[in-house]
């Protein structure tokens, strides 16, 4: 019987995996990794980059539904909070 490894990673939250990113660009512009270990650590760079662009689209998408739900009114409270504003 074969075993299977299933190492799940941990959910990451965008900022997370943001700033695994941005260590990773690091430690290849250091240009004291081997081949083999840049090769790796680019690899988990473009799955993370991935990950936060699917974040992104998401929540660019979340906002928007929530604009066209709102119909307007966030914009209707926006100039309301700018006419009391300029009334002080």
């Amino acid at each position: 019987m074969s075993e299977k490894k299933e190492a799940k990673e941990p959910k990451l939250s965008f900022e997370e995996a943001l700033e695994k990113l941005q260590e990773i660009v690091s430690k290849i512009e250091e240009g004291e990794l081997s081949l083999n270990e840049c090769l790796a650590e680019y690899e988990n760079g473009i799955k993370l980059a991935a990950f936060c662009a699917r974040e992104l689209k998401s929540a660019k998408a979340r906002v928007e539904k929530l604009q066209k739900e709102n119909d307007g009114a966030v914009e209707a409270l926006e100039s309301e909070i700018s006419d009391a504003r300029s009334e002080e």
